[in-house]
């Protein structure tokens, strides 16, 4: 008799955690390891946020809530849909989730029946499969490469939609590439799914506010009022704000979406915690300056990461608009074998070999979905990553 439902079967564990795991393994064994595959801001939450915390607690705000999030939240979270993007959510098309990743499980597992289709870029975000597979439906992953900027073209959109096909779903900027599309190659994805009124829209907004250069991601909705009754905007906390550990997610969408998402998380967590909801109320209508103080961080850690790793043999890493990722190719060092005597063949082999003989821990691409990449998160202070990318430049050179 099996213990483990057979739904289990469909879905892996967290690549991205399990080489966190394993780095802070072999960091409390005492090895110097650098931790490049975690996708946390190393920012401290800003403190009129923290304060807030603080103040609901005292003023006895411990109490359940909606299980959709409190009225204020809401309405907070419209203002932001409003103020910028244009917008127009009611509090009552608006869910606040226990982290982005419980809008993506509850919007799927809500609306996907068996063999039904999700269109998904890659690379993409670990997650986004293994939740359709859970859901019972199929991934259909439509490749783009670093030529044309890690960007899904129009005519990939088209090719990939099929009768079976019920969601597209699109994170920009993306997870793990920091690819971003504005508002023109936005429209000529609208246009393509205009033409197909049977399939929904997932916008994965969640690293809206780290973009570089002055580029502005875009977002459907933004650019094409008319999907709106078939779009769910999702966004959060976690990344912007640096508030990852407080879980706040958070979307709008037609009202019966929420309505059934709602239903499902009636079931299963309930409303996320008071206290996070109350600091998130101060996130979004509160101050914003901590985040241009951040993008400006990154940006400079963006900029000293591709330049370094470029001049390693073997790799070449495409700049990101946003995000705080870089995806470089590693198939210049496929086939070589490093200075102890690990065979290279795959990506996993590359950061298996980087992290056991230099101390460096990335995501290999096939956890993204596109094998000959690794990924590795630039949130980490400026030394860390001088240093990181020190190793792998020694790492490539000695690669015979």
């Amino acid at each position: 008799m099996h213990l483990t439902a057979e739904r289990l079967d469909r879905i892996s564990p967290s690549q991205t955690i399990a080489i966190t795991a394993k780095a802070r393994a072999l960091k409390a064994q005492g090895k110097n390891v650098i931790g490049l595959s975690s996708g946390e801001p190393d920012f401290d939450t800003p403190q009129n946020i923290k304060d807030a915390a603080i103040a609901a607690i005292q003023r006895g705000e411990t109490k359940y809530t909606d299980v959709a999030g409190t009225m204020e939240l809401r309405q907070a979270v419209c203002a932001k849909f409003k103020r910028d993007s244009g917008i127009d959510y009611k509090p009552e098309e608006i869910i606040v989730t226990t982290g982005g990743k419980q809008v993506i499980f509850n919007a799927l597992m809500a609306t996907i029946d068996k063999g039904d289709e999700a269109i998904i870029p890659a690379p993409c975000w670990v997650s986004y499969p293994d939740i359709v597979q859970l859901a019972e439906g199929k991934p259909v992953i439509v490749e783009c490469d670093q030529n044309s900027g890690f960007k899904l073209r129009p005519e990939q959109l088209e090719a990939a939609i099929t009768p079976k096909t019920k969601w597209f779903i699109l994170n920009n900027p993306c997870n793990p590439t920091g690819a971003a599309y504005n508002a023109e190659e936005l429209r000529r994805l609208t246009e393509v799914l205009l033409r197909h009124p049977d399939v929904w829209i997932f916008t994965d907004d969640i690293y809206e506010k780290l973009a570089y250069d002055g580029f502005k991601p875009a977002t459907i909705l933004e650019v094409e009022p008319r999907l709106k009754d078939r779009t769910i905007t999702m966004n959060g906390c976690s990344k912007g704000y640096a508030m990852t550990g407080w879980r706040i997610g958070f979307a709008g969408a037609p009202l019966a979406l929420i309505k059934a998402m709602d239903k499902l998380q009636g079931q299963s967590t309930s409303n996320t915690s008071s206290i996070s909801q109350a600091a998130a109320v101060e996130a979004l209508n509160g101050p914003q300056e901590s985040i241009d103080g951040m993008v400006v961080v990154y940006k400079r850690r963006r900029d000293m990461v591709v330049e370094m790793l470029n001049q390693a043999p073997g790799i070449r890493c495409h700049k990101p608009e946003g995000a705080f990722y870089v995806f470089p190719s590693v198939h210049g060092c496929i086939g070589k074998t490093s200075a102890g005597g690990k065979r290279i063949e795959t990506d996993e082999d590359f950061v298996t070999a980087l992290l056991e003989e230099e101390g460096v821990a990335a995501v290999h691409g096939s956890a993204f979905m596109s094998p000959g990449h690794f990924r590795i998160s630039y949130a980490t202070d400026d030394e860390s990553l001088r240093e990181a990318c020190t190793r792998i430049q020694r790492f490539c050179r000695n690669l015979k």
